[in-house]
């Protein structure tokens, strides 16, 4: 579903690397969990995935296409969830959704339907008409998932979509992911709550000054050192010491 080959991007403003000389392949139907500390490269990547930056060097396939060549085609094919909120407090739930859905061209009849069934799985009918900027974080998120996912994308990335919210609402987003996972979807997801990338993920690449340096099974990362007992250990470690040992 995604290559990327030989990525590279630098700010001037800073004269940093971002992202180093990345490689990268997700099949179909994975769900794929980019990790790393704060600075690692996991948004740029992210926003270069998803057309938002350009880079420097190198070249990114989205199922099979190159997203520069095919950007309006892929758009169509893939779904962002941002970890600020992509929505309008002005506007109610339903206004929100009908615009996002708008941009993709759902036909009429079909998008009330989707909007009705999602408003309803996610509990938010009896605030539905309500302004987005009455709502509780947790049911931002919802809102913020759904705008993200209205249209069927075979591809969706999500960034930090559990972030600052209760635990009855993440419940509910997680039971979400999983089965739009088992359904065929690829997700690209960003956090950094280490217990549920560990429970989500079928496979991990972690990042590190911009460069991927592990890559694996959330089983297979933590079996590297015996002091890696959870994926929070590992990453712990990545950031006091920038590398892995393989003693104990």
């Amino acid at each position: 579903m995604i290559q990327v080959l030989n990525l590279h991007k630098s700010y001037a403003t800073n004269n940093t690397n971002a992202v180093s000389d990345l490689n990268l392949q997700v099949q179909k139907g994975e769900f794929y969990g980019l990790l790393g500390a704060n600075g690692a490269g996991k948004t740029t990547t992210i926003a270069m995935l998803c057309g938002i930056l350009k880079p420097n060097t190198g070249s990114i396939l989205i199922d099979g296409k190159n997203i520069e060549e095919h950007h309006e085609y892929i758009k169509q094919h893939f779904g962002v969830v941002p970890q600020d909120l992509a929505l309008y407090s002005a506007l109610n739930a339903y206004e929100n959704l009908r615009f996002v859905g708008k941009m993709y061209d759902i036909p009429k009849l079909e998008l009330e339907a989707k909007i009705e069934k999602y408003i309803d799985l996610f509990g938010l009918k009896p605030y539905a008409k309500r302004k987005l900027g009455t709502y509780s974080g947790g049911m931002k998120r919802k809102v913020n998932l759904i705008a993200g996912i209205l249209h069927d994308p075979k591809l969706v990335f999500l960034d930090e979509p559990t972030v600052g919210i209760d635990i009855q609402s993440k419940k509910l987003i997680i039971d979400f992911l999983k089965d739009l996972h088992t359904k065929g979807t690829t997700i690209i997801y960003t956090s950094h709550n280490m217990e549920e990338a560990e429970m989500l993920c079928t496979r991990i690449g972690i990042l590190n000054l911009g460069k991927l340096i592990l890559e694996g099974t959330p089983n297979e990362l933590t079996a590297l050192n015996p002091k890696f007992h959870k994926l929070e250990n590992l990453l712990l470690h990545l950031a006091e010491h920038g590398e892995i040992s393989l003693n104990s």
